[in-house]
């Protein structure tokens, strides 16, 4: 699968190989080998080893296998060097703030893989820096594939709690610069953290959809069918949009350029959405 339309990337720790060995088995669209946040200082030459074994294995199961790497410049060149780069489908850049960390980034790709300019690029925004540079950032690479918002940290430098009444605006600006350059956009808004109460995680998904996200990381496989089945359209909304083609179409037929469905008026817009959502299902 493309990796622009993955809607769930499970988190698994370098260091963590029982994690690892499963995670290909989790249903999840992508498999994202943490070498930041998950990995202690202590262990982070220890997880660059893990990590690049880690990707040769996931890879030849059919996995769509991202490298989160340290957003550090000396750790970061070291993350890079350290796994088989021709294996990844992309790299995750954390904690990105302008369009130029992308860039750097970029350029460390070309010298790396020059043959292999299909290698994509994911920047995580997580602070309110990187909220206001998004529109930037979005643009800052023909690789870029998807932005992500990162609720934790950016709840954290705001000093409020990561739940919708908080994160709304940071969430949905992330989102809106995303979709305005044809990018997808992962995140929640609201703590990923929660890892007990699905039905509280279900909710955030339906309105991380709402603000216009695609998917989001995952950080245990419990979260992955609640998310995949979240962030595609419902049944209902299936039905409706099979009834909007077909409405379409026979509008069409007679020459129209309009129709009613249900008492609404169905235009091209109208149609454009409906049939994204049966293409997403196929």
């Amino acid at each position: 699968m493309k990796l622009k339309s993955a809607r769930t990337l499970l988190f698994v720790p370098a260091t963590s190989a029982h994690l690892l060995a499963k995670a290909a088995e989790r249903g999840a669209d992508a498999i994202v080998i943490d070498l930041e946040d998950a990995v202690p200082i202590s262990r982070k030459a220890e997880a660059r080893a893990l990590a690049g074994a880690a990707v040769e294995q996931l890879a030849a199961r059919g996995a769509t296998v991202v490298l989160r790497v340290n957003p550090e410049p000396e750790w970061l060149a070291a993350d890079l060097a350290a796994v088989p780069l021709e294996k990844l489908a992309a790299v995750m850049l954390p904690k990105v703030e302008a369009a130029c960390q992308v860039s750097a980034v970029e350029t460390e790709l070309l010298r790396l893989a020059p043959h292999r300019p299909e290698l994509e690029l994911i920047a995580l925004i997580e602070s309110a820096r990187g909220v206001l540079a998004a529109e930037r950032i979005a643009m800052a690479s023909t690789r870029l594939c998807a932005l992500g918002f990162g609720a934790e940290d950016y709840a954290s430098e705001m000093s409020v709690r990561p739940e919708p009444a908080s994160l709304a605006w940071p969430a949905q600006q992330v989102a809106t610069c995303a979709r305005a350059y044809g990018l997808a956009c992962w995140g929640l808004p609201g703590s990923v953290g929660n890892v007990s109460d699905s039905a509280a995680l279900a909710e955030l998904v339906v309105q991380a959809r709402a603000m216009g996200f695609t998917g989001s990381v995952c950080i245990h496989p419990a979260q992955v069918s609640i998310m995949n089945a979240g962030f595609g359209p419902t049944a209902a909304e299936l039905d409706w949009a099979q009834r909007v083609v077909d409405a379409a179409r026979a509008a069409a037929e007679a020459g129209l350029g309009a129709v009613l469905l249900d008492g609404k008026m169905i235009d091209k817009p109208i149609v454009e959405r409906a049939r994204h959502w049966i293409e997403t299902r196929r």
